[in-house]
């Protein structure tokens, strides 16, 4: 592991997904699925999210998409928040939304929709929406 690359994502990991959340989760890693927060750490927040080529909210809005399209919507919901917190507002997260259901299928975007209600409803106290 990289240690450098893995201090940078999990820096971005809480910065965006939330302080308690990732505590959490890496606090409740066991020997099985410790290797995976690492992974996912270390590569997905570091390697990638920790890249220059575009800012955080454009990167969130491609999280949002990809999420919904793939029906992942545990993951969807974290992103939501996730996406408040680097500027991307409740229209732009609807925009989204309604792209995914004509591209990728309206169920797609019936679900989604339903991810993202219930992420906005129960929002955490650092997050402004």
């Amino acid at each position: 592991m990289d240690k450098e690359r893995f201090d940078r994502g999990l820096e971005i990991r809480k910065r965006v997904l939330g302080n308690d959340y990732v505590e959490k989760s890496m606090a409740s890693a066991d020997d099985f699925n410790r290797p995976l927060q690492e992974l996912t750490t270390e590569f997905c927040w570091g390697a990638i999210w920790g890249r220059e080529g575009l800012p955080p909210k454009l990167r969130s809005i491609v999280n949002l998409a990809m999420l919904s399209t793939l029906n992942r919507p545990h993951e969807l919901k974290l992103h939501v928040v996730g996406a408040l917190r680097n500027g991307v507002t409740r229209d732009e997260i609807r925009e989204v939304l309604l792209q995914v259901a004509v591209y990728a299928g309206i169920p797609a975007g019936i679900d989604s929709f339903r991810a993202a209600k219930e992420a906005l409803a129960s929002l955490p106290d650092d997050v402004k929406a």
